[in-house]
């Protein structure tokens, strides 16, 4: 049995795991991750940190510390949106092909009420796992990034 703990609005990390959940994420997300800051500002969402719809936290632990982490963030949207986004699901590097990450994308679309969208690269392995779990691919993304001055 995998051991995990959910982290929300009501139940949140204190300063030193919050700071181990972020390193843990950007660490393990690898190429496919973002910035520090970036990782902190969609935790502090999913736990109501700052002005936000919520979400939660859900995360793994092997004996010698986390061993596997999501981060799920409420759209307040329905329909048009789907009501959740997946912001970040990781495994840890040494771990990975033991069923942590099913086992978290599956207990993490549980606890969601409503649906879940997540983006992903196409080249990222992990696409396989969602697409089995029964993720689909409705939209092309495209996305246009303003210059700052």
């Amino acid at each position: 049995m995998i051991k995990t703990k959910i982290f929300d609005a009501g139940s949140k990390p204190d300063k030193t795991e919050k700071r181990e959940i972020v390193d843990f994420l950007f660490t393990h997300l690898e190429q496919y991750g973002d910035l520090k800051r970036d990782i902190e500002r969609a935790v502090d969402y999913a736990i109501q940190e700052i002005p936000s719809y919520g979400g939660f936290l859900l995360i793994s632990y092997e004996e010698s510390g986390i061993s596997g982490a999501v981060v799920m963030n409420k759209t307040g949207m329905k329909g048009y949106i789907p009501e959740n986004i997946l912001v970040y699901i990781a495994t840890h590097k040494d771990l990975r092909g033991q069923g942590i990450g099913k086992y978290l994308m599956k207990k993490s679309i549980g606890l969601a009420d409503g649906n879940v969208a997540l983006h992903v690269e196409h080249d990222n392995p992990a696409r396989y796992l969602y697409e089995k779990i029964g993720f689909t691919n409705k939209y092309l993304e495209m996305r246009y990034a303003k210059q700052s001055n």
